[in-house]
Order: structure tokens, then C-alpha cells, then sequence
């Protein structure tokens, strides 16, 4: 510019330069605000007009592997406060008001309702106040905001667990937290699954916290989670828990037990059991033994009594000696390498190992052998001899094979490790040889019986079926996977058919049952305590038919303290009575050996005969194989049968009576239940026939319990369950 001295043009110049900078940094600035910082800006302020309350999603339903619910949602209310709306609107009195009011509604204690309180006076926008609330008290909360003209208090859809099954796999469902999270079992492992998408309500403010008039609120809504499908059978569960209810009573287990029932063509887990359990519906609850007078179950003592306890799922988390369960898996590799035979002499001599005696459970009682009858026989020096004859690397490499080096990998936690030597000796061999100085857990166990019973192939145990949408369509399918093959077929049927005589003519006759041909093994541990008396721990690991095996089980029992402690004693029945309850239920047909014909063992089905005259009764009855007697008019074929004992479809022994009634029975009807303890099974039956009662039986032996208690007056034809059981069962063998 003409005129301008050079000093007023620098000036200029550099006046220019700074505005370009400046507008250069606004642009960038701009920029950076609407390409970078432009979402979480938007998000800032969007939660600044806005206020947003969860809706919890409906967690997936879990059921059993044929659709019976073991987990489910229900619908509940979620009562929260927006503090700031509630200091914008109202005084501190008329707060306190609303306090009190709420707090009689929810049934509040005093500190429930003094917590309440600090909540509606804090610094923000969503205090929740009490959660799960049921439906009912939900609406009644709505209707006395509405009444009163309230403003700032919320009642929000939620939803809770509900356990319709109660203590019912309990270990293995697990249990949700108050949050809905899954805290436990299934409901932990599958949480990423199960858990679903959290809905929100969201309501538009002032900048004081103050809703808008006339502000509609915007929903978005939950989405439920996926289904679990389970391999559990919920029936087949229920047998497996009944079972061990009723032999911590009637053998006074002290340590609690665990059951695993498993398919061994697929390792499908049919039935996971361990007490005692608890109800996930109230799972912080007092354990058994505990006074729950002064138990809070939220210290941290609290806590971890009860995950020592009823939370814990013994048959994965305990490790067990097996005992003479595991000879099966000795057997299985000498059979394998050849070293043996079912036909092979051999005796249950004492057998000296690094100083140490080993004698058999009954010390030269045997004598010379075959291997066949050592295994039924329980002998340990035949068993060491086994070990001895495959030495030491290969011993180790089929106990390696069976899996117990090594967790089943289960979709559950808290699986254990089994406890073995870490640089094996002679004399650890020859102890492992028949299931002592070692600890596996009941699922590694019960995995390896399953590799017997299904031709030698170690299954991975399968606990998940499958996860469906709510829709029902699969999501993802868990498929049975062959982990190994660790012995030959022929092999694995040498060996079935070695354990069957083990139950029918060995130390696991107490689990025989007629028409049922199963294959076994007792095991007994003991563990030394400063009672001096001992801590046994009694097993018997099955499968069944053992021609055909469709399920394979274990028992275990922690420290039986009654008249009787070994596995043959103590764990061998309850497995008998519960493999014939599972395969009664899948509708496996009997099938009876001459043993079971001559022993009148053969079981047959009542029909219902009410309604027919006693012409027709008798002949249906006759056609059956069972015999009848008639209470009433017995000379008028046609008089009508008003009732029947036992009644319709019931099972008894071959040759049963039953009573046919031409009149409603009365107390002349009646006779006493006679006392059968100790009694062989031909005198059991020839006593109760002659008080025209039936009977059915379970194992061999000698009666050592009865369903119907000695005195008890019942209507002809009852039938007495009795179990029977023999004292020709293994004990503990200790080293000297």
C-alpha cells in the first residue's frame, strides 16, 4: 500500500500471520471435534438430556437332554429412584414421606429403609432401591405413584432364576447371583451364552436432572439369551440322588457321596450326584449341621464353609484311593499285552515287594487260580503279579491311556487332578495295581469303565447337548468325542465278561440283579485318622447289560460308619438297585439265566385284572406264570374282581399270589409283617407265602432289609421289596 511505512506493514503482516495461524487452529480444531472427538461428544450429550434405566434380559431356559426345565426366568419388578429428580421437585420432608411410604410397600426393615433414604438424597440420576421384587408388589408400587402424584420413583421389568427342580442337580446347574450372573455350574460355564442383551428405558431431562412435561420414553428392548441343553436325564438324575439319600441313612456315611451315570457310547453324562447339595433357589442358606439361627451366609467364613460343602460337586473336585475298582483298568492292560489270560494259573500267595508283604483281602484262602477267578476273587497278589510281569513304563502308559494323567477336560469348573508318584517305584506299582498309594476322581473313573464297556475307546465326558436360540433353531451342537482308543475290542469283551462274573459269582454279588446281566468291580480305601478307627471310603464302578452296556456308573461313599464299610458291603447295592431302576426306565427287556429261573427270580408285570370276572382273572393271571387266590365268593366264576393286590402293572418274583377281591377289603384282610432279617432268600419267600404276601428281591445272600417294617399291617398280597446281601465281599488289605 502506497503511503504505509514499512514498520505499519510488518505490523500488518504479522497481525495477518496470527489470524491465518489462528483460523488454521480453529479449522483443525473444528475438525477434530466433528471427525474425532464427534461420537463420544454426541454420547456425552445425549446422556446430559437424557436418562437411561436397565431392563435385564431373560436369561436362557436350561433343560435336560429331553426339554424338562431345570432353569428358568420368571418375571419380576425392579424398583429404582432418580434422586436428582426428586431434590428438584420436592422438600426433604416430602422425601422422607415418599421414603416411608415405598419402604412400607417393599417391606423394608429399618436399615433397608434408612438406606433407602441416603440414596434419594446422593448425586445422581439412578439408585436402585430393591430388586426381584414379585409382580404384585410391583403393581401396587405403580398404583400408589399414580395415587399420590409421584414423581422420580420407577418400577422396571426384571427377571429372576427360578429352580423348579429344587436341590436337583444342584451342583451341576449351579446358581445365579442377585445380578443375574451366573455364579456357579452351568450357569457360570455357559454365562457368555446364557446371559442375553440388556434392554434400557431412556427418558429426556432438563439440565437439572428434571424429566420433560410430556416426555414419552424410548424402550429398547432385551434379548433373551440362549438355551442350554443338558445330557442330564432329569428321572435317571433323580434315581442317582435317591440312591445316595438312602445310603448315607442306611449305612451312616459321615463324609457325604457322589454318584456319575454316563452313557459310554457317547460320554453323555446321564446323572451327576454329590452330597450334600443344596437348593439354588436359596443357595446362600445354612449347610446341613450348622444352626441357622446364627448363620448370615455373607462372611467370608460363610462363603467358604459352604463351597467346602454343599456347593461342592464331589464327583469332579474330591480324588478318591478307588481301590479295588481299579484293578479292571490292570486287568484291561494285561489282557492287552498279552501278559495274562482269563485262563492263566496263577494264586493268591503273599507276594514281597521292596520289603513290603502284600497278601490277599483273605490271606491263603484262594489258593491256586485261574486269573478269572482272582478277579472275582479280589486277590491283590494276583494283580501285582500283573503289574510286575508288564513292569513299570508299561503299567504307567496304559494308566496314562485310561486318562488319569490327565483332567476329562468337562464343560464344568473345578474339575480335579489326580495325585500319582512323580518317579514311580516298584512298590508304588505293585500298590497301584489294585487301587491303593494313589487318588483319581470319580468322572476319571467312571470315563475309563466306559472305555471297557464300549470296545476301548476313552470318550471325552459330554455334559452340554446343544444351545438353541428362542426360536428353537441349534446355535451350536456339542458331538461325542472319541478321546483315544486305548484297548482292543476283543479285549474289552474278554474283560466285560469277567466283571459280569464278578457280580454274578464274585465279591460283587451284593449288586446282582435278575434279568439284568451287570458287569463290576468294589473298591475299599482307608485312610488312617486320630479316632484310630479309620476313614473308609466304599465304591463299586458297573455297567449294564454287560453284553451291550448302555449306561456305566459309580458310586462312592466317604467314610460309611454302620456295621459295614467295604465296597462290596456298602456301595455294591445301592449300585445294583440303581442300575435296575436306570434300566427299567430306559426299557431295557430282562433277560434271566438259569440261576435266576431256579432261584424263582425271574420278575413279571401284574395285569389288571379289576373290572373281569374271577373266570377271566384267573385264566389272565394263569397265561402270566402267576398264581391267584380269590377273598370272597371263590365259587361264582362270575362274580366281578372289585380289587386286586398288588395292583396293576406292579412287578413281583415268578410265582407271586395275587389276591383277588370279590368285596372291598377290611381290616380282617389285613396280616403283620413278619420280621425277615438274616433270612436266606428260600426262607424269605417261603414265610411271606405263607401269609399270602409277595416278595422282590434284590442281590444274594441273607435279608438285610425290608421295605415293610416287622408289625406293620398290610393288605394280602403286599409286596415286601427285600435286599439281600452276602458277606463274601473283599476287605481292606494293608502292607506289612
Amino acid at each position: 500500500m502506497p503511503g504505509l511505512s514499512l514498520k505499519i506493514k510488518r505490523r500488518m503482516l504479522v497481525v495477518l500471520f496470527i489470524f491465518t495461524i489462528a483460523i488454521v487452529a480453529l479449522i483443525v480444531r473444528v475438525a477434530w471435534i466433528q471427525f474425532v472427538d464427534g461420537q463420544k461428544l454426541q454420547k456425552l450429550a445425549f446422556l446430559q438430556h437424557n436418562t437411561g434405566r436397565e431392563i435385564s434380559a431373560p436369561r436362557g431356559t436350561i433343560y435336560d437332554r429331553n426339554g424338562v426345565e431345570l432353569a428358568v426366568s420368571t418375571s419380576c419388578e425392579t424398583i429404582s429412584v432418580n434422586p436428582k429428580e426428586l431434590q428438584n421437585r420436592y422438600n426433604e420432608q416430602k422425601i422422607n414421606e415418599i421414603n416411608e411410604g415405598l419402604s412400607q410397600l417393599l417391606g423394608l426393615t429399618d436399615e433397608e429403609k434408612q438406606k433407602s433414604l441416603e440414596k434419594m438424597k446422593k448425586a445422581s440420576r439412578y439408585e436402585k432401591i430393591k430388586e426381584k421384587v414379585d409382580k404384585e408388589i410391583g403393581n401396587k408400587v405403580r398404583q400408589w405413584i399414580q395415587d399420590k402424584d409421584i414423581f422420580g420413583i420407577n418400577v422396571d421389568e426384571d427377571s429372576k432364576r427360578i429352580y423348579p427342580k429344587g436341590n436337583l442337580a444342584s451342583q451341576v446347574i449351579g446358581f445365579t447371583r442377585s445380578d443375574n450372573v451366573g455364579a456357579d455350574g452351568i450357569e457360570a460355564v455357559m454365562e457368555q451364552y446364557l446371559k442375553g442383551t440388556k434392554g434400557k428405558i431412556l427418558s429426556e431431562v432438563d439440565g437439572g436432572g428434571r424429566e420433560l412435561p410430556f416426555n414419552e420414553d424410548k424402550r429398547i428392548e432385551p434379548q433373551s439369551g440362549y438355551n442350554v441343553y443338558l445330557t442330564i436325564d432329569e428321572t435317571i438324575q433323580y434315581f442317582t440322588e435317591k440312591a445316595l439319600e438312602n445310603a448315607i441313612v442306611d449305612y451312616n456315611v459321615q463324609e457325604g457321596a457322589s454318584a456319575i451315570v454316563m452313557d459310554p457310547r457317547t460320554g453323555d453324562i446321564l446323572a451327576m450326584a454329590s452330597k450334600p447339595d443344596y437348593d439354588p433357589n436359596n443357595p446362600w442358606a445354612a449347610p446341613p449341621g450348622v444352626d441357622p439361627s446364627t448363620w448370615t451366609g455373607t462372611t467370608e467364613e460363610d462363603v467358604k464353609k459352604l463351597q467346602e460343602t454343599v456347593w461342592r460337586n464331589k464327583a469332579l473336585s474330591d480324588t478318591y484311593e478307588p481301590g479295588s475298582t481299579f484293578k479292571a483298568i490292570t486287568s484291561a492292560a494285561g489282557l492287552e499285552e498279552g501278559v495274562i489270560t482269563p485262563d492263566t494259573i496263577t494264586s493268591d500267595a503273599t507276594v514281597n515287594v521292596s520289603g513290603h508283604n502284600i497278601n490277599c483281602w483273605r490271606p491263603n484262602a484262594h489258593g491256586t487260580e485261574t486269573f478269572a477267578e482272582g478277579l472275582q476273587n479280589s486277590c491283590n497278589p494276583v494283580f501285582v503279579k500283573v503289574a510286575q510281569s508288564l513292569g513299570i513304563s508299561r503299567f504307567y502308559k496304559y494308566v496314562k491311556a485310561f486318562g488319569f494323567f490327565e483332567t476329562t477336560g468337562i464343560s464344568l469348573y473345578g474339575e480335579a487332578k489326580s495325585i500319582f508318584h512323580t518317579n514311580p517305584q516298584e512298590i508304588d506299582m505293585a500298590t497301584a495295581s489294585f487301587g491303593q498309594r494313589f487318588q483319581v476322581t470319580p468322572l476319571q473313573m467312571v470315563a475309563a469303565y466306559s472305555a471297557i464297556a464300549n470296545g476301548g475307546n476313552l470318550m471325552k465326558p459330554r455334559i452340554i447337548k446343544e444351545i438353541t436360540d428362542s426360536e428353537g433353531q441349534i446355535v451350536k451342537k456339542y458331538e461325542p468325542e472319541v478321546v483315544r482308543k486305548v484297548i482292543s475290542e476283543q479285549t474289552s469283551d474278554t474283560l466285560r465278561e469277567l466283571l459280569e462274573k464278578v457280580v454274578s459269582q464274585g465279591t460283587g454279588s451284593n449288586a446282582y440283579i435278575n434279568g439284568y446281566r451287570i458287569a463290576g468291580k468294589t473298591g475299599t480305601s482307608e485312610t488312617i485318622e486320630t479316632d484310630k478307627t479309620g476313614r473308609y471310603i466304599a465304591s463299586f464302578a458297573a455297567f449294564a447289560p454287560a453284553d451291550n452296556p448302555v449306561i456305566c456308573a459309580i458310586i462312592v461313599l466317604d467314610h460309611p460308619a454302620g456295621a459295614y464299610h467295604t465296597g462290596g458291603m456298602v456301595a455294591a447295592p445301592v449300585a445294583g438297585k440303581l442300575v435296575e431302576e436306570i434300566l427299567t426306565y430306559l426299557g431295557v427287556e430282562r433277560r434271566y439265566t438259569e440261576t435266576d429261573k431256579q432261584q424263582m427270580l425271574i420278575t413279571k408285570q401284574v395285569p389288571d385284572v379289576t373290572g373281569l370276572t374271577i373266570e377271566e382273572a384267573k385264566n389272565k393271571l394263569t397265561e402270566q406264570g402267576l398264581q391267584y387266590k380269590i377273598e370272597g365268593d371263590a365259587s361264582n366264576n362270575e362274580a366281578t374282581v372289585v380289587q386286586q393286590t398288588p395292583a396293576a402293572y406292579a412287578e413281583v418274583n415268578d410265582k407271586s399270589v395275587v389276591i383277588l377281591y370279590t368285596y372291598e377289603p377290611d381290616q380282617q384282610s389285613m396280616v403283620t409283617v413278619p420280621d425277615l432279617t438274616n433270612k436266606t432268600m428260600e426262607e424269605a419267600i417261603q414265610t411271606l407265602q405263607n401269609l399270602d404276601l409277595n416278595i422282590k428281591t434284590t442281590g444274594m445272600g441273607n435279608v438285610v432289609r425290608q421295605d415293610k417294617k416287622a408289625g406293620t399291617k398290610v393288605v394280602k398280597g403286599t409286596i415286601i421289596n427285600v435286599e439281600l446281601v452276602t458277606n463274601q465281599v473283599e476287605d481292606v488289605t494293608h502292607l506289612e
